[in-house]
């Protein structure tokens, strides 16, 4: 029993201790990133990245989970003769909860993998120390074009995600059960506050910013050649997702 409880004991110091480190991480990405010359074109390249490579797969997963939404909907209300508000759960849902969670997670899986991979490799092949022997810091060279463009294109990615999401709820309440068009439109705008679309977008900025710190942290802590790239990779996917699940839980607090 003592073992167990040491053990215990043992993680919990253990993730603490790594909870600092990434926030040590992300304070020296933001004084790095407040420093000039800022590197343009690796910006860019990350907004394309980030942003412009995402949106295909951002779109298809809204437009089902859209669907999906719509389709249960219609069916609850129908119970009580209230299905002309299916548009209004499937655009509050979106915009306050799903829309931002999904789209982050999505970008955890593909941007934070690529982002542990890559600087994980430079790692365990001594392209970090190169760097810093040409007078070059790796964070401001490589974490903060990433970071700032995390900022910026996962609000952009979570209004398409939220426009498409809608689309399909409304081909399923409007094409296939027959709901009125106007009605399907008017309730879903009367049911949309501005406030709840504003505080999903300032969920997401939270959100990019975590999930590119925690993706650089593993990847600047990588060790152990090709078989540790493959563990900072994962580790890097795993504790992104949970991370935007407890900030969302927290934000939500927050902001509601």
């Amino acid at each position: 029993m003592g073992y167990i409880i040491e053990r215990i004991g043992k993680k919990i110091i253990a993730g603490l201790e790594e909870l600092g480190k990434i926030a040590a991480l992300l304070q020296q990405i933001i004084v790095q990133g407040a420093k000039k010359p800022f590197n343009i074109r690796h910006f860019v390249q990350q907004l394309v990245v980030i942003g412009v490579d995402t949106i295909p797969i951002v779109s298809l997963m809204s437009v089902f989970v859209g669907m999906v939404l719509g389709y249960l909907a219609y069916l609850q209300f129908k119970m009580v003769e209230l299905e002309s508000y299916t548009g209004s759960l499937v655009a509050a849902s979106l915009t306050m909860e799903l829309g931002p969670v999904m789209t982050a997670i999505i970008v955890s899986g593909r941007i934070g993998s690529a982002t542990a991979a890559e600087i994980g490799t430079m790692k365990v092949t001594e392209q970090i120390d190169a760097l810093r022997t040409l007078a070059t810091d790796p964070i401001k060279y490589l974490a903060v074009p990433r970071f700032y463009a995390a900022l910026i294109m996962l609000p952009i990615l979570t209004v398409f995600s939220d426009i498409i999401g809608m689309f399909g709820g409304y081909m399923i309440g409007v094409w296939k059960f027959g709901i009125r068009h106007q009605i399907y439109i008017q309730n879903s705008i009367d049911f949309l506050r501005p406030v709840d679309i504003i505080n999903g977008l300032v969920k997401t900025i939270i959100f990019g910013g975590l999930i590119i710190t925690v993706s650089c942290y593993k990847g600047f802590t990588c060790t152990g050649g090709a078989e540790g790239v493959g563990k900072a990779t994962t580790a890097a996917v795993v504790l992104s997702i949970m991370t935007v699940l407890i900030s969302d839980f927290l934000l939500t607090m927050i902001l509601y």
